[in-house]
């Protein structure tokens, strides 16, 4: 694919993108993209055969933070911060995703894999589950190392903070939930684990 071919396929993924946070998964159609993206059918068809396709495309970007969006785990790392530093870095991007109704992918992911069936190994949202727990045991296995963090079985804390988080995100999307309890939640969380001084 050529560089214009890319930057085009970018616009697409960009402009549905913004198609899916607004509306949903269930309600979008191709035509919606194309009106969105200001090119014609057969156009649109030349990069992608479906919503689902265009879909999935765009889950793949979020994931691996196409887009120019700045890895903060990965500076994170870089600048040798400690564990605990890392992990409250973590909880206050979930925050700010929480917080932020609009722009959101969740409700459209949430229909789309309702939607769509997965052979159970390949969920992409087990998959994604599954790794943020790995990430999260091992910050609190180190914290604990470090003396940072109190913890028994850093694997049933890391799965209990994925299960919180993944509540939350439930609860801003249908109910709706104020900055003040995700951070209720968010320093309970925090305080589960931090030594008492």
């Amino acid at each position: 694919m050529g560089e214009k071919s890319v930057r085009k396929k970018a616009f697409i993924l960009k402009k549905a993108r913004e198609v899916f946070a607004k509306r949903g998964f269930k309600d979008v159609t191709m035509k919606d993209i194309v009106e969105a993206c200001e090119i014609s059918r057969g156009g649109l068809y030349l990069y992608f055969d479906s919503t689902r396709e265009i879909f999935l495309e765009v889950l793949n970007m979020k994931e691996t933070g196409e887009g120019g969006e700045e890895d903060v785990f990965t500076k994170a790392l870089h600048e040798n911060a400690s564990s605990s530093d890392i992990l409250a870095l973590f909880l206050q991007e979930q925050k700010k995703e929480l917080c932020q109704k609009e722009d959101s992918l969740t409700m459209a992911t949430y229909e789309f894999f309702f939607a769509n069936s997965f052979i159970k190994s390949e969920h992409p949202i087990k998959n994604q589950f599954d790794a943020a727990v790995q990430i999260i045991e091992k910050l609190i296995t180190d914290g604990s190392e470090t003396g940072e963090f109190i913890c028994d079985d850093p694997a049933g804390a890391a799965r209990n903070i994925m299960y919180v988080l993944e509540g939350l995100r439930i609860m801003s999307q249908t109910v709706g939930i104020s900055e003040k309890t995700v951070n209720r939640e968010i320093l309970y969380l925090m305080k589960g684990l931090l030594r008492e001084e």
